[in-house]
């Protein structure tokens, strides 16, 4: 059975799951709104990979007898100065993400559960694939500079991003 503190906390993480899922819909919007379909491209597979940390969370509670607890998403930013400016939010949002869920396996740790603290490593790991992947996309607009050229390429490559879920439980 999951703890109550625990029930909350990981609750807590849905939202936080399905607020980047918004996050990096409204970052799609943007870049689609700027003729930019590679990068739109890219957001809306992080969207679509957000949503399955939420489900890969709802579904963890479920397994534990716990009760799912939905709350309201706020409204997430929509202007940007410049794609890099996108990205640099994405990748300062990813940091975030990574310091809830660090704080996911200290609660863990300190109510003993076990169970959670070992499912909650696969997000430790993939927070740290989220915040390289981000972290790079960043570093690769700052070298393109003011670069029309550099920014298509990149827009062309990020246009090749697969959205794969995972397989069925």
């Amino acid at each position: 059975m999951l703890g109550e503190k625990m029930q909350k906390a990981l609750n807590d993480q849905i939202n936080a799951e399905f607020f980047s899922a918004y996050l990096y819909l409204a970052m799609e919007a943007y870049f689609e709104s700027r003729g930019l379909p590679g990068f739109a491209n890219w957001m809306r597979c992080q969207s679509q990979e957000e949503v399955v940390h939420a489900m890969k969370l709802y579904d963890f509670i479920n397994e534990r007898n716990g009760r799912v607890t939905l709350k309201s998403l706020e409204t997430p930013p929509g202007e940007w100065d410049s794609p890099q400016q996108v990205f640099e939010a994405a990748y300062a949002h990813e940091q975030e993400v990574t310091g809830l869920i660090n704080s996911l396996v200290d609660l863990a740790i300190k109510e003993s559960d076990h169970a959670t603290n070992t499912f909650l490593q696969w997000f430790v790991a993939e927070q740290v694939e989220e915040e390289a992947t981000a972290c790079g996309v960043v570093d690769r607009l700052k070298l393109i500079g003011s670069s029309g050229d550099g920014l298509f390429q990149l827009d062309k490559e990020l246009g090749q991003r697969i959205f794969t879920p995972p397989p069925a439980r």
